[in-house]
């Protein structure tokens, strides 16, 4: 998959082109059905397939106040675009200047004279250009004038849900970490290394492991059977997300007992990924340490109920 950073990036032979413009945060099951259909038509047409997508996201430039937490870092949503086997990624920085684009500017700039689109898929509720001025019908009259088909694709329900960004945010800030898998189609996880003062050497023989300081959206504070990537090992988990209250230190982490521990190699630079696959309990202070540890006791065993359960069934959804 090649990286286009700013629009000059592109070459100017690019395309033709099959695109979907949009911020692809989670790149969920909907946003997957309409890349899969673009990477289908464009190999069936000679043609690139392209996602233009957006960094910041708008929101943090437009709406600065508003503090939004995003499903995806930046690199793990490239990493999810680059599964579904599209040619490129054209990754505009978002700036004031993009954001006074009219609509009509955008569809020539953009669309037409950089990437040479042939056709142009957005989902029902798309919007595009100075103040989202721009909707789906513009686009396809702008099409017409500039030589694109416009496809668009309805809303997506599963299990009667919304499959989008907004819902799967609020579904995680309620820890409903098992209904966002299904919409995502792969479980919600967190990227990041080891925090710091985890006492690295040769070998890594402490059973839990911190996370590193993450910007991005975690679930709501709780306890959640896990699943935890160290490096190209994976370990059955639970993960405890939040302030620690039973110990006074008042201080947020997330932090993974690794349940099939064995010792290993760990640097500050190992990646550590934390996959959410359900919900045990809401964190809360306990009398003692040793009541601490017997509700411990008490999760590891329903985790591994849970484990077992799922087992070939897989996580994906």
């Amino acid at each position: 998959m090649r990286t286009f950073h700013k629009l000059d990036d592109v070459p100017r032979d690019f395309g033709p082109a099959i695109v979907s413009v949009g911020n692809f945060d989670g790149v969920h099951r909907a946003h997957r059905h309409v890349l899969d259909e673009i990477v289908r038509r464009a190999k069936a047409g000679s043609a690139q397939s392209v996602v233009v997508t957006f960094e910041p996201h708008p929101s943090r430039i437009l709406r600065p106040g508003h503090n939004l937490k995003l499903l995806t870092s930046l690199p793990e949503k490239l990493r999810l675009l680059e599964a579904t086997g599209i040619d490129a990624v054209l990754l505009l920085p978002f700036s004031r200047d993009l954001s006074l684009m009219t609509p009509h500017q955008f569809a020539h700039e953009i669309l037409k004279k950089r990437l040479h689109a042939r056709e142009v898929h957005e989902g029902y509720n798309f919007h595009f250009g100075h103040k989202a001025a721009g909707n789906i019908q513009m686009l396809r009259d702008l099409g017409r004038e500039m030589g694109f088909e416009v496809h668009d694709y309805p809303e997506m329900r599963l299990r009667g849900e919304r499959v989008s960004s907004s819902h799967i945010r609020k579904l995680l800030s309620e820890g409903q970490v098992s209904r966002a898998r299904h919409l995502l189609a792969r479980p919600f996880s967190i990227l990041a290394t080891a925090g710091r003062g985890r006492g690295y050497g040769a070998k890594y023989t402490v059973p839990t492991i911190n996370l590193a300081r993450y910007e991005e959206l975690v679930p709501k504070d709780g306890v959640y059977v896990t699943r935890t990537r160290i490096g190209s090992e994976c370990f059955d988990s639970v993960t405890n997300i939040g302030n620690r209250p039973t110990f006074g230190s008042d201080s947020f982490a997330i932090e993974s007992h690794l349940l099939n521990f064995h010792p290993l190699a760990l640097s500050a630079e190992t990646e550590v990924e934390v996959y959410f696959l359900d919900r045990l309990r809401d964190e809360i202070k306990f009398p003692s340490i040793e009541a601490l540890k017997e509700q411990i006791g008490r999760d590891v065993r329903k985790a591994q109920k849970y484990l077992r359960r799922l087992g070939r069934a897989g996580v994906s959804s």
